[in-house]
């Protein structure tokens, strides 16, 4: 075993000062400190805790939630699935269009597909591109 871990004469050193040695005092002529502390008196500035730190966010732009956004909702996650789009990841109005025909083409009921099917797929391109029923 170490020397020094069974030498009983080795104490901590305390870097805080006794409780007992601080009386009120003014501390005016006290240095104010090194660093950021040596910029401001105690008790001015802004409030602790802030240090002009910014709010998280998720990094993300408003657009980004839109249906063609990285992060779009449920609904929007839903119409890109029913169009063979990716999950997440921005997308271009002419992706939609394309994936929009290319599943028109192959549920159009002229062509033996089922009219609930292209009824589907035309409501997922309208909430993709933000068509409203009005």
């Amino acid at each position: 075993m170490a020397r020094t871990l069974l030498d009983p004469r080795l104490t901590l050193v305390s870097l805080r000062p006794d409780q007992h040695d601080n009386a009120p005092s003014d501390r005016s002529d006290e240095p104010l400190g090194k660093g950021f502390a040596a910029s401001r008196p105690r008790g001015q500035g802004k409030a602790s805790g802030t240090k002009g730190r910014r709010k998280k966010g998720t990094g993300l732009s408003a657009a980004d939630h839109g249906p063609l956004g990285r992060s779009p909702s449920l609904e929007a996650i839903e119409a890109r699935a029913r169009l063979g789009l990716a999950l997440a990841g921005r997308l271009r109005e002419s992706d939609v269009t394309a994936a929009w025909k290319r599943a028109a083409a192959e549920h159009h009921p002229d062509r033996g597909g089922r009219h609930a099917t292209m009824q589907a797929v035309n409501g997922a391109r309208d909430v993709l591109l933000g068509r409203g029923l009005g």
